[in-house]
């Protein structure tokens, strides 16, 4: 298996780029939607963005469709509306799948490497009770799914879908990951 850090994705624009091209930052990869209850952390997530991007933290966006058809539209009209709606400046990357069979070899990185999540009890709780269960324990739960990753490019943190980008937990492990 290739290392995180050189598994290629797709930009927008087509052309390829890995987290490597990130190193030495610290890095939160969130798995986005524009039609989800939960959208509307884009906002949270570009002023996290913008306050804390001087001090190294790049937010990176994967749009995915793989949660109730969420995230329908192309990489233009994501583009369009994260910037449109929400004045995006951090990167959003073109549409991958982050669940099943086609999970992005990213993905599949990531939830191999960190399982647990940090405040996602609740909201997993409802999941099984309406019957959306992951199919596997590390399986990603739904959109705005965090990950945090060091300057050294280990995963250190995995936060629910729906802890916000200005939550205390998360702020204070993006904190102490800028300062190390």
């Amino acid at each position: 298996m290739t290392d995180i850090q050189h598994v290629p994705f797709k930009r927008m624009d087509g052309t390829t780029a890995t987290l490597g091209d990130y190193a030495g930052k610290v890095l939160l990869v969130v798995n986005t939607a524009s039609k989800c209850g939960l959208t509307v952390q884009y906002e949270g997530l570009e002023a996290l963005y913008r306050a804390k991007k001087d001090a190294g933290l790049e937010v990176l966006g994967f749009p995915a469709n793989n949660f109730l058809a969420q995230e329908p539209g192309t990489d233009a009209e994501i583009a369009s509306f994260c910037q449109l709606t929400y004045d995006v400046t951090f990167p959003v990357f073109s549409k991958i799948s982050v669940i099943g069979e086609d999970a992005h070899p990213l993905y599949r990185h990531l939830t191999a490497s960190h399982a647990d999540r940090t405040g996602a009890e609740d909201f997993l709780k409802r999941m099984i009770e309406r019957g959306s269960a992951p199919e596997k324990p590390e399986d990603v739960l739904w959109n705005f799914e965090k990950f945090l990753i060091s300057r050294k490019g280990a995963v250190i943190g995995r936060y629910s879908p729906n802890m916000k980008p200005d939550d205390a937990v998360l702020a204070a492990d993006i904190d102490k990951a800028l300062a190390e």
